[in-house]
């Protein structure tokens, strides 16, 4: 039977979610709270982020945190009230970027991890990139988006089922399609990156690229953020009018 064909569980792969950055573009929101506690709909966006996880079937998430971390642990201890394992991954005294971030955390993720954008609220099946991933036979996986520059810089070249490059700084015509927010990794795919180090996960990727080792996988789903100002507006909208309807 094929990965295609069995039923396909993601009930054992952690999640790194990346909620460990100073959220300057949120300032002053984010003055003296991390941006996964800023109100969203009536509730912190980690409450979100974590319900739609956990309808998805991810039952264990380490949540990489820096900057006032501790706040995030005390209010969302150990995710017992979400129906998962909440663990959390310490920057230190420094930051050390999305790529730092999730070295130090390998030993808690595993050989193989889903990775999430802290500030990424994607409302898609999590386990057909992951069944994607698993077939693949690459150290990582890239979830695109065809944006076509339509809520966001687009930044990858994908053509033919390849991410052919991927850049967030030297954006070229052939980038159609957008980072999505969602990867999945080996932890060998971070082996050339150097311990307690800042680097960011774009090098990562970048470097994946190069040697053929970044899968992509093609959504079909728009994505919500909350990582500026007029995308945490649009999210507590879209939000806001989920619940009303929901509501009896």
């Amino acid at each position: 039977m094929s990965l295609s064909e069995e039923k396909f569980s993601i009930d054992d792969w952690p999640m790194a979610i990346l909620a460990g950055g100073l959220s300057t573009r949120l300032r002053p929101m984010t003055e003296k709270i991390p941006k996964a506690l800023l109100r969203v709909a009536g509730r912190p966006f980690l409450a979100h982020q974590l319900r739609l996880l956990q309808s998805a079937g991810v039952r264990r998430v380490v949540l990489c945190v820096g900057y006032r971390g501790e706040m995030i642990e005390e209010e969302f201890g150990d995710g017992s009230d979400f129906g998962m394992e909440l663990s959390y991954s310490f920057d230190g005294p420094e930051l050390l970027g999305t790529g730092g971030a999730i070295k130090k955390a390998l030993p808690s993720l595993g050989e193989r991890f889903f990775v999430l954008y802290g500030d990424s609220y994607l409302p898609i099946d999590y386990a057909a990139p992951a069944r994607a991933f698993a077939a693949s036979g690459k150290l990582g996986l890239m979830t695109v988006f065809r944006n076509e520059g339509r809520w966001d810089t687009s930044n990858v070249w994908f053509e033919d089922g390849v991410v052919r490059s991927y850049d967030k700084k030297r954006i070229t015509s052939e980038m159609k399609y957008i980072d999505y927010g969602l990867g999945l990794l080996r932890s060998e795919a971070l082996a050339p990156w150097p311990n307690d180090k800042a680097f960011d996960l774009a090098d990562a990727y970048r470097d994946l690229v190069s040697r053929n080792e970044l899968a992509g996988f093609e959504v079909d789903r728009r994505f919500y953020e909350a990582g500026s100002p007029d995308g945490l507006a649009e999210l507590d909208a879209m939000l806001s009018s989920r619940h009303a309807s929901a509501t009896p």
